[in-house]
């Protein structure tokens, strides 16, 4: 009597101390019979509306050396299920332990299936004689898919084949299950096989336990399929199978390979929380809707090759531990990657990504020197998103440094040119909008804020500024409504110190500049069309305020021959660096608008001037330009002045330019040439006496624009350019 109360005192104290359900004890199942079954068959229940042949929490011995019982079962059960009528009849395992190998592929009615031939009544076409209208119906749509589907290998299988084919007699048999099939926690512990199954109505195998290998290979699934919770022990077979309403395999657990090739997911597909522990392949798999892979962990290599994702593809927070594979993948939207993690190989290559469609990247968790991703050089580092700079400048290094380290150079500038853009956002972020710290009461006011929310602002940072919009929401007055109306116009950040905003517009100018002439040093041709235009513009103005000088007493105006080359030579020049610039920049008319407010304002104010006072000097009929007469080559004229120095010796060697030349005219871009890029075919300057000080002062600007010109070329060259580190580092 002791050791009962003992023990019974154990199981109570052990009752308390297990969390709740740990001791429920799964249900009692009971062991079907031949009897158990034909009386089940011949007595369906109602569930959900639909007839069901309740075979729930049983135990069903298919084991080869329960033969007899096993042909039994799939004898009576094929002849009720593969009855027609306007309401099916389902099969109901749920609970159930399922002894043996089960072949689900015997229940189904077995069919031919035939290319389309016009029934007798001239209005619909028929593909298995044997069924109904409506899943005639359901046929022509499997047809559908096979038509859109014919660049992703799914017409070699037999149904589509017989579909498409031209000849009448040319016929695939498939096994037809009409009703509902449920195995909700149902245990298999054989295999499971539904090769070339269609399935007319859902398919719920929620916390369904599959513990031999399965195999769904050529399976249609007309209505929508719910795995959730399923665990697949051994390898799992869904090759070739079309799931034509929604699927479900949220938080399943595949232990073993799984085989999604040449499948088709007409809706949404949901895959989240899924854990693939072997490889998963989903190579040629075509996605006409969303496909969801949040939170899904791939602890083995994963197998998108020449998949075809119409629609959105989400990898948040998903887990890549071995190398994933995205080659020839067509991507139409987004891939949302946000928070996910990178810890082998991405690969890309050779991936399509249309118009709308890019990678999402914020957080992503990707280390440079352990995993890497692979593209297309000069095409992947377009591809990658991130909405701002605060939070992602970390992945913005790694990823350059992936790039840098593969030698896809164009790539990693692509990328250093996102992050400069996103810091050119926050600058003027900063420097338009209102700060919260620095803001007087009536500015906040003015902006939105109440005046009780303003005192509450005034008061708080007074005490300690704020520092993140947390502490903000922090304060009682502040509600979430107002915060997200307001956010967009608010800038959290310790105040500027006197003159920071004059520096900020200054840093602010110059990186403006830099991405609009160069791309951030990242595009040679756009600088080489920025120069163009440049030499083109001061070549002919050059030419125009040395040979239109006057009207009269003495015209002194050039010929109509070289008038007409100086202009054709202006449009050629400008012709091929404009086409530059549109093929090269971003923003093709920004760069443009920037450009022309360098190189047209001063000098145009400068002609203007030098026309309205006119010129009354000597050697009025001597060209301003002169030419070393001693040399004529190419030359690289690093150190060179625009105007040449006093000493006699060099008025005696550097001759005036001849005007009487029909080649004069080329002279002048020469010049132009001369003074931007330190390059020439002779060495022309300005002559030293008897010049207008407006002239002398446009050569000595487009001088000092050259300076920065070379600079800038010699930069772009260094990062795009390969082994070339010349101010590399220079930011």
């Amino acid at each position: 009597m002791r050791l009962t109360s003992v023990c019974l005192c154990v199981f109570l104290v052990f009752s308390l101390l297990l969390p709740a359900g740990a001791i429920s004890t799964q249900p009692e199942r009971t062991v079907l019979t031949l009897e158990l079954l034909q009386e089940r068959v011949s007595k369906p229940t109602i569930r959900e509306g639909n007839l069901t042949v309740d075979l729930r929490e049983m135990v069903i011995d298919l084991r080869p050396e329960n033969a007899e019982f096993r042909d039994n079962f799939y004898q009576l059960l094929r002849k009720e299920l593969q009855k027609s009528g306007t309401k099916p009849l389902g099969l109901d395992l749920s609970n159930s332990l399922i002894q043996g190998d089960f072949v689900g592929s015997d229940l189904g009615l077995r069919t031919p299936l035939y290319a389309p031939i016009i029934s007798s009544n001239q209005s619909a076409s028929v593909y298995a004689p044997i069924l109904t209208a409506n899943e005639q119906e359901q046929l022509k749509n499997l047809r559908l898919v096979c038509l859109q589907s014919l660049a992703i290998a799914l017409p070699d299988s037999k149904d589509c084949r017989a579909l498409l084919g031209t000849q009448p007699s040319a016929s695939s048999e498939i096994s037809v299950f009409r009703g509902s099939l449920t195995l909700v926690q149902t245990r298999f512990n054989g295999e499971v096989r539904f090769t070339n199954t269609y399935f007319f109505q859902a398919v719920d195998a929620e916390n369904a336990s599959f513990l031999q290998p399965t195999n769904w290979n050529e399976t249609r699934f007309s209505r929508s399929v719910r795995f959730t919770g399923a665990k697949f022990w051994k390898s799992t077979n869904f090759q070739t199978s079309v799931f034509f309403d929604q699927a479900n395999f949220k938080e399943v657990k595949f232990q073993d390979n799984v085989d999604f090739q040449d499948s088709t997911f007409q809706k949404v597909s949901k895959f989240n929380n899924a854990n693939f522990k072997q490889a998963a392949k989903f190579n040629r798999v075509h996605w006409q809707e969303n496909a969801d892979f949040s939170g899904v962990r791939f602890v083995n290599q994963a197998q998108f090759t020449q998949a075809n994702f119409n629609q959105y593809l989400f990898l948040k927070e998903a887990i890549f531990e071995q190398a994933v594979v995205f080659r020839e993948v067509q991507f139409n939207q987004s891939v949302n990657l946000r928070g996910a993690s990178i810890f082998n190989q991405a690969d890309f290559s050779d991936a399509s990504f249309a118009q709308a469609a890019f990678l999402n990247v914020p957080g992503l968790t990707f280390n440079s020197n352990q995993a890497k991703i692979l593209g297309n050089p000069g095409e992947i580092g377009k591809i990658f998103y991130i909405p701002s700079l605060q939070g992602n400048q970390n992945i913005l290094r790694n990823l350059g440094q992936n790039f840098r380290q593969q030698q896809q150079i164009a790539d990693a500038n692509q990328l250093e040119y996102t992050k400069q853009k996103l810091r050119l956002r926050e600058l003027s972020h900063v420097l338009v909008d209102t700060n919260i710290n620095s803001a007087t009461r009536k500015t906040l006011m003015h902006l939105g804020f109440s005046a009780t929310q303003t005192e509450a602002i005034a008061t708080r940072r007074v005490v300690k500024p704020f520092r993140n919009s947390n502490e903000l929401l922090s304060l009682a007055d502040i509600d979430l409504d107002t915060y997200n109306q307001l956010s967009d116009r608010l800038v959290i950040a310790e105040p500027l110190p006197p003159g920071g905003w004059l520096l900020l517009a200054v840093r602010w100018l110059v990186l403006s500049v830099l991405l609009l002439l160069s791309g951030y040093g990242t595009s040679f041709w756009l600088v080489f069309g920025v120069g163009g235009v440049a030499i083109a513009f001061f070549g002919w103005l050059f030419w125009l305020i040395d040979r239109y000088r006057r009207l009269h007493p003495v015209p002194i105006i050039p010929t109509y021959y070289e008038t007409v080359w100086i202009f054709a030579g202006f449009s050629v020049l400008t012709l091929f660096s404009l086409l530059a610039i549109f093929r090269n920049a971003e923003h093709p008319w920004l760069t443009l608008i920037c450009l022309l407010m360098i190189i047209v304002p001063l000098p145009v104010t400068l002609i203007i001037r030098l026309y309205q006072q006119g010129r009354y000097h000597d050697l009025m009929d001597v060209s301003y330009f002169t030419e070393d007469g001693t040399f004529r080559q190419l030359r690289l004229l690093i150190g060179r002045l625009p105007v040449i120095p006093r000493n006699q010796v060099f008025r005696e060697r550097y001759m005036h330019l001849l005007w009487n030349r029909r080649w004069n005219w080329l002279n002048y871009y020469d010049f132009s040439l001369n003074n931007l890029v330190r390059l020439g075919f002779n060495d022309i300057r300005l002559r030293d006496e008897h010049l207008p000080g407006i002239i002398a002062t446009l050569a000595w600007y487009q001088w000092s624009l050259g300076v920065l010109y070379i600079t800038l070329v010699l930069w772009t060259l260094s990062r795009t350019i390969p082994g070339l580190n010349l101010l590399i580092y220079l930011k």
